[in-house]
């Protein structure tokens, strides 16, 4: 999937066949209407507070790995993992998203993946192919060894760890929750994709414009099969996805409920029903009464990060390509669901 019309194509080293599909997937997507361009790595000035790590562990993924921390962070704060959609980059999605400018508000650190173009043309994260979403594999063993070398290095707390991301990123987002429920207390989906859903809908294309058509046990399912044996707490989730999507349509939102609901034992029948900031919200309790799902839909947004740049108490984000000003900024919504405001 993508921001700007481009496709989610296959690794270069998959072999000369998929690599002729993944451009012609490409050449295809590029032809829809509302491509729009890329978001544009930032200043050096803004990204000087962006750290590199190398040597995180064996990589199988070939991710480069970047973390941001404030100041004279203390011990013992929470974590979240940022992935950039397709064509971003970690230090332009973590400051355009708003991330990087709350880390700094509630004291709280980031780790920000990176992909490159030697594993996807277009940038994307792989979140389609078995061989990167596989636990112990490719880019998902990437990231799971960037938050245990993260929180090695800066001592933050294990139990306070979240994942987020857009488009392709939040489709690696719902990776990491399958894969690695253990590492990940909740997740934050913003216009991405359930876990499994290119398999289910033998196609990441008709995975992203129709949905993977499975019921809610079907879903959970693919989950469940992810982490074999699994009896941990699971990560909560909250969704975040555009009406007008015409990228990544609105029904994965929809699959993403059921998806969750089912692996936390819930039902499909919203527990609370309002509106936020104008817009239509749901929250979906497991059977200890507690959050598993809550839902944001951003009614008439297309594809993107719904951002409200401005100095008030919920505001964040900068507008831009894919950054989309909507009055809600979905990164203050997540964080607040986390706890990272106390």
């Amino acid at each position: 999937m993508t921001e700007t019309g481009a496709a989610p194509h296959g690794r270069r080293r998959a072999g000369t066949a998929a690599l002729a599909a993944a451009f012609l997937f490409a050449f295809v997507l590029a032809l829809l209407p509302g491509a729009s361009p890329a978001v544009a790595a930032p200043s050096r000035g803004a990204a000087a507070g962006l750290q590199e790590v190398t040597g995180f562990g064996t990589n199988p993924g070939r991710l480069r790995m970047f973390r941001y921390a404030p100041d004279g962070l203390a011990a013992g704060r929470p974590v979240v993992v940022v992935l950039h959609g397709c064509t971003q980059n970690a230090a332009g999605y973590g400051t355009g998203s708003g991330w990087t400018e709350l880390a700094d508000r509630w004291g709280f650190s980031l780790v920000l993946p990176q992909q490159q173009t030697v594993n996807n043309i277009s940038s994307c994260f792989n979140w389609f192919q078995t061989t990167d979403t596989t636990r112990g594999q490719g880019e998902a063993a990437s990231v799971a060894q960037m938050v245990d070398r993260h929180l090695a290095d800066l001592a933050g707390d294990p139990r306070r760890v979240y994942a987020t991301g857009l488009s392709a990123g939040g489709g690696m987002t719902s990776v990491m929750m399958a894969a690695y429920p253990e590492r990940f207390a909740a997740g934050g989906v913003v216009a991405g994709l359930p876990y499994g859903c290119a398999q289910a809908a033998a196609s990441p294309w008709v995975c992203m414009s129709s949905g993977g058509g499975l019921g809610p046990r079907q879903w959970g399912d693919r989950v469940r099969a992810a982490r074999p044996g699994y009896g941990g707490p699971w990560p909560t989730l909250t969704v975040l996805h555009g009406t007008a999507d015409q990228k990544v349509n609105a029904v994965n939102m929809t699959d993403l409920t059921k998806q969750w609901t089912d692996v936390h034992g819930a039902d499909q029948t919203a527990d609370v029903t309002d509106t936020v900031a104008g817009y239509p919200h749901q929250v979906f309790r497991g059977p200890g009464g507690a959050p598993a799902v809550e839902t944001y839909g951003v009614t008439g947004m297309g594809h993107g990060q719904p951002v409200d740049p401005g100095t008030g108490g919920e505001q964040c984000g900068t507008a831009g390509a894919n950054l989309l000003d909507v009055g809600l900024c979905a990164a203050h919504r997540l964080g607040r669901a986390w706890g990272l405001d106390t």
